[in-house]
């Protein structure tokens, strides 16, 4: 082990803690936002030069988009987590291996999953909420995409565990190479040469090879503490079930707000017409909005994340006590953003629609969706970094359940039932809702669970 390595395991375990925090989740942050910058970009090329229909068509994408995110989650995740638990039990061996098969599991995953989408993408667009108007536009985005999303989920994990390996600003330089890449060649592509949605889909995926080849120079290095190394690169089952228990979580989560765009576009068609409004119209909406609160949710995450590496490793040193004052200053923390973030999407809606369309009706619908939609937004920071909490520990049965609570067993039935009684505003009406009850049932578990840590280890 190196000098370096050693400081950095030492500063996990004594630094001052607020200044170790934001040494992590600082460089995270910047990581997770980037992410949604491609989104964010795409919306504002395609929204303004393409069209609406166009706008719409990536409403109706964001679900299968979601799923590549997903897959990321499912062994990134998982895997961060499981080097943090294994550095600090000081066992290296076993980190390397954990590498290898992440690796091995990714291009597994990722590309069983490209190719059954492309294989069904016409049925699968039709169901996800593309119609005729905005289905070549969803089908030209997602026959460049699909393909080079590996590359994406390959640098979202490698990206997670360069993290967890003490290496947050390297994290962080990693994604922003990829985001002014995407600056650069998005405007290329769509205006310069007129390619459109396939101009959108090459940048990210080209943006996203020159992230990818960066992070990887990482795990080949020889100076690197934790390498990816040839011996490694191997499936072995029982790693491989150690990091999908702990990605399961994040994945379902990512799963189940995939089916619930479903939704959502679902009832918007429906309700939509019911009001007079364009079915496209207003899931362009929800997608412009959607943005939006990504954005905040991923400042969020990379708050999560930050704490991911801290808690991991000294819940395996067992040093139970850094582990509950790093969670309640990550939750402070979290709802000041999220609350921040309620304040400014609510007062300046229909400013930042507008970066999106010049469309007047467009732009009416999206504010009005984004301020109902971010009511209940303060309480999303806390059960966020809640169900992270227990990623982070090695608990993945409450993670998954905090992770359903909101999605399946709240908003998915207040999507059906609101609209049914109040109409289309409904739809909107539903997320503030559970997003109020999810934090209440996050508070009951996360109270119950350190009311036995306190038992179990006296902390």
């Amino acid at each position: 082990m190196t000098n370096q390595s050693n400081q950095i395991y030492d500063n996990l375990a004594n630094e001052k803690l607020s200044k170790l925090f934001w040494r992590y989740a600082l460089p995270a942050i910047v990581g997770t936002v980037v992410n949604t910058l491609y989104n964010i970009i795409d919306g504002i090329f395609i929204g303004h030069w393409v069209g609406k229909s166009a706008l719409s068509a990536l409403g109706a994408v964001l679900p299968i988009m979601n799923l590549s995110a997903a897959i990321g989650m499912l062994v990134g995740v998982g895997s961060a987590s499981r080097i943090s638990i294994a550095l600090g039990q000081k066992n290296h061996q076993i980190a390397e291996e954990i590498a290898g098969t992440s690796f091995i599991l990714t291009l597994l995953l990722s590309g069983s999953v490209a190719i059954l989408l492309l294989v069904f993408l016409k049925p699968v667009l039709m169901f996800v909420g593309a119609s005729d108007v905005t289905y070549p536009y969803a089908r030209d985005f997602l026959q460049i995409f699909l393909p080079g999303g590996l590359f994406l989920t390959l640098c979202f994990n490698f990206n997670n565990m360069m993290r967890a390996c003490g290496y947050p600003f390297k994290a962080m330089i990693t994604m922003l190479i990829s985001v002014v890449a995407n600056i650069i060649l998005a405007p290329l592509f769509i205006l310069v040469l007129g390619w459109g949605m396939r101009g959108a889909a090459i940048a990210t995926i080209i943006s996203m090879v020159i992230s990818f080849v960066f992070v990887m120079q990482h795990f080949i290095n020889k100076k690197s503490d934790i390498r990816l190394r040839r011996k490694n690169l191997k499936l072995r089952f029982d790693i491989a079930k150690s990091i999908l228990s702990i990605g399961l979580a994040p994945f379902i989560l990512v799963l189940t707000s995939s089916a619930v765009v479903v939704l959502i576009n679902f009832q918007l068609h429906h309700y939509a017409q019911i009001s007079q409004i364009s079915g496209d119209d207003a899931i362009a909406a929800y997608s412009n909005a959607n943005r939006l609160i990504l954005f905040v949710a991923m400042i969020v995450i990379g708050l999560t994340q930050g704490m991911q590496p801290i808690i991991g490793y000294n819940y395996g040193a067992k040093n139970l006590q850094r582990v509950t004052n790093t969670l309640f200053y990550t939750i402070k923390v979290a709802t000041v953003m999220t609350f921040l973030g309620f304040l400014v999407s609510f007062f300046f809606s229909k400013t930042l629609v507008a970066l999106f369309s010049s469309d007047p009706d467009i732009v009416a619908l999206s504010a009005t969706a984004l301020r109902y939609v971010t009511l209940g937004f303060t309480f999303i920071g806390f059960q966020i970094v809640a169900t992270s909490f227990f990623q982070c520990i090695g608990m993945p049965k409450q993670a998954i359940l905090l992770s359903l609570s909101r999605q399946v067993l709240l908003l998915i039935p207040a999507l059906w039932l609101l609209p049914m009684f109040i109409g289309f505003n409904g739809v909107w009406l539903a997320a503030p809702i559970a997003d109020t009850l999810s934090a209440v049932i996050t508070a009951f578990l996360l109270y119950y669970q350190l009311k036995c840590f306190h038992q179990r280890f006296k902390v």
